[in-house]
């Protein structure tokens, strides 16, 4: 595990309780709606980047989906684990995904890909590509501003990394998927990039 990720984990090791206590659960359930929509019934899900489980895994387990989630944080992944206990949950880098091609119908990484650096977005996407079944959904979110660096986090210093949302588009698009749909949005008092996406 590199430096940075390193970073990441110790960080949200030490406020997971703090972060979800102040963060609105529910900002993005129209965004995860739309999501289930494209998916077939039973599919199977990788939660990438899932913190305690909730509000993704949670909602998509409720849908009646198969829920694999994976993170960093010791921490997130213990309260994952108890907010969520029919889904799984494994302690993985997304720099390094440890999954056959063609496994999963859908993936979501939702508040996630903004803590890795810039350079690393491009092999995550085709990483993304490869683990997908063919036809299978991609729902991802990006901050808006191109920037990188590490500022304080709820009293923890924090890695931040962001492409501008064309230069996000073009990478998911060279990473082979077609796009379904991309728009930024105002959530909770943020704007972020979304993007939907399929593997054809």
């Amino acid at each position: 595990m590199n430096e940075i990720s390193n970073l990441v984990e110790q960080g949200y090791n030490k406020i997971a309780k703090d972060y979800y206590n102040h963060r609105d659960l529910n900002k993005f359930d129209h965004e995860l709606e739309q999501f289930v929509s494209l998916l077939s019934d039973n599919a199977h899900i990788l939660d990438v980047g899932c913190g305690a489980g909730i509000p993704t895994a949670k909602f998509l387990v409720k849908r009646g989906l198969k829920v694999s989630g994976i993170d960093l944080s010791d921490t997130m992944l213990n309260l994952a684990r108890q907010n969520v206990p029919s889904a799984e949950f494994l302690k993985m880098d997304m720099n390094e995904l440890e999954f056959e091609e063609n496994v999963f119908d859908g993936i979501v990484s939702v508040y996630t890909l903004f803590h890795v650096p810039k350079k690393d977005h491009l092999k995550i996407f085709r990483k993304f590509f490869k683990i997908l079944k063919p036809e299978g959904i991609l729902l991802i979110n990006t901050g808006i501003l191109e920037s990188e660096g590490i500022s304080n986090f709820f009293g923890v210093p924090m890695f931040w990394s962001n492409f501008s949302p064309k230069n996000t588009l073009d990478l998911v698009k060279k990473a082979g998927f077609s796009i379904i749909s991309e728009e930024i949005l105002e959530r909770g008092g943020e704007y972020q990039y979304w993007i939907y996406a399929k593997k054809n």
